[in-house]
């Protein structure tokens, strides 16, 4: 099935790319997750994929690839905190499809295939993957390499190469390559703090 949803006011469907900032303002826990942020390059620190139906999202976390459902349209990570394992702010969506000349029949062809292939590296519980210049394994995966090469399976390269990257830099795929390498729509707003206080974690 394909679904359409929204998070602060961005639309989405099956298979868009979700991209937040790591971190929440308001919160020492958040702040910590923002410290994190900063060591990446460019505006977007960590993707996700949109499922659907309503909130259902996954992605390549700290726990490894998890399925999860973010209640509402408003991005709150506190509220996943505990199973997510870090908290983040909203950004934007990246829409892979756009711009591509695509039919509406092949683009949902794509999108249940890309969303097939995601929740089979969850089912099979995948683990996080610390060895970032390897984006060609499936054993493990990080944010953007789940995007990455969930996409290329359908034959679209979402990595850019950077004149600036050498080396093993060059070969990892940064969740902002995602975001610049896609159409993409930010969020309007700045992003409202949110209580992560641990009495207010809780699992979703």
């Amino acid at each position: 099935m394909i679904y359409t949803h929204q998070f602060n006011g961005v639309p989405l469907t099956t298979g868009d790319i979700i991209c937040t900032v790591d971190g929440v303002p308001g919160s020492l826990y958040g702040e910590f997750w923002r410290q994190v942020g900063r060591l990446l390059p460019g505006e977007v620190d960590h993707c996700a994929i949109y499922l659907g139906p309503q909130g259902r999202c996954v992605e390549a976390g700290p726990g490894g690839v998890i399925v999860y459902e973010m209640a509402g349209e408003q991005w709150d990570a506190c509220s996943l905190a505990e199973q997510r394992h870090f908290v983040d702010s909203f950004y934007g969506v990246a829409y892979p499809l756009a711009n591509r000349g695509l039919s509406i029949v092949e683009q949902n062809q794509i999108r249940k295939a890309v969303v097939a292939y995601c929740l089979e590296q969850a089912m099979l519980e995948k683990p996080y993957n610390v060895v970032f210049p390897d984006p060609d394994t499936e054993d493990a995966f990080y944010c953007s390499q789940l995007v990455y090469k969930a996409y290329l399976t359908q034959g679209i390269d979402l990595k850019a190469s950077s004149a600036e990257s050498k080396g093993l830099l060059n070969r990892i795929v940064f969740p902002d390559e995602i975001w610049t390498n896609c159409v993409h729509r930010r969020a309007q707003s700045e992003p409202s703090a949110l209580d992560c206080s641990e009495s207010n974690l809780k699992s979703g």
